[in-house]
């Protein structure tokens, strides 16, 4: 990896635990429960947050844009997410759930000049994203801009974190993994393990399936480990993924970009450390 992609992904890894973080946060869970969300599992107020911002999506713009969801998976809760609360009071419910989740874990830097800095910074990368051809980058860039710093880092960290991932499907596809075959080649490179990827709902016959697929183009070892060609394979999509992400943060400059490490920091421990993410996910952070 090229040391100016190395960077690319540092600040990927810096902001993913601030996007994320809505997901696991109890103040989440509380705004998806008064929304008539049942909340004794994440997965319906998942879908409701992360989709909102297209609108009332049907089930197979969410499959497309979720990618790795088994799609009987999505159809258990899109479109009927929208039975319950409309995308508009469920993106009003976001920014509440928010502002709850950071004034809990950021309480120190809310109202502080380095929060704010960091809020212009990250913003001004997200202004500079690309998003045309990438649906949810292009969804959460087109929303009002809170006036609040600490809900403008979210959004801008929502847009930045969304233009990485359609970058990486685009990744995905352009390698010829379909979306149960990118989980599988992932577990094969050690990125989580294989229990993990059952959150995304497919069977062990739809896994056993894409394993042997793998095997057949010499992807895979019958362990379920990547060849040697697997994991070229699998630093490719990588690669590809960085260079796809690396737009926004050139907007910066390297003064810029050191600048907003530093000031990270602090966030991103105190983010880590509540202990509401899990220390195992999908997308293989620190391990790929």
């Amino acid at each position: 990896m090229s040391e100016e992609l190395g960077r690319v992904r540092q600040m990927w890894h810096l902001l993913e635990p601030l996007h994320a973080v809505l997901y696991y946060a109890p103040e989440a869970r509380e705004e998806a429960a008064a929304l008539g969300y049942a909340v004794d599992e994440r997965w319906p107020g998942y879908f409701a947050w992360r989709a909102a911002p297209l609108g009332a999506a049907g089930e197979r713009q969410v499959v497309d844009t979720f990618y790795s969801f088994c799609p009987a998976m999505v159809r258990e809760y899109v479109p009927a997410v929208w039975s319950v609360a409309a995308p508009e009071a469920v993106l009003a419910a976001r920014t509440r759930a928010v502002d709850r989740t950071y004034r809990a874990l950021l309480a120190e830097w809310i109202d502080g000049p380095e929060l704010a800095e960091i809020a212009a910074l990250v913003r001004r990368a997200a202004e500079a994203a690309d998003v045309t051809g990438r649906p949810l980058a292009e969804a959460n860039a087109a929303l009002p801009w809170p006036d609040a710093p600490h809900l403008a880092l979210w959004q801008a960290t929502t847009v930045l974190r969304e233009h990485r991932g359609d970058g990486h499907i685009a990744a995905l596809v352009a390698s010829g993994l379909d979306p149960v075959e990118s989980l599988v080649s992932f577990a094969g490179v050690g990125a989580a393990r294989p229990e993990v990827f059952e959150s995304r709902g497919w069977s062990a016959d739809e896994w056993a399936a894409a394993r042997q697929r793998l095997e057949a183009r010499g992807l895979l070892e019958p362990d379920g480990m990547v060849t040697e060609t697997g994991r070229a394979l699998r630093a490719e999509v990588e690669r590809r993924t960085d260079e796809e992400a690396a737009g926004p943060w050139a907007a910066l400059g390297e003064e810029g970009r050191e600048r907003l490490v530093e000031l990270l920091g602090p966030l991103w421990v105190a983010v880590l450390g509540a202990g509401l993410l899990p220390s195992e996910t999908t997308l293989g952070i620190g391990k790929v």
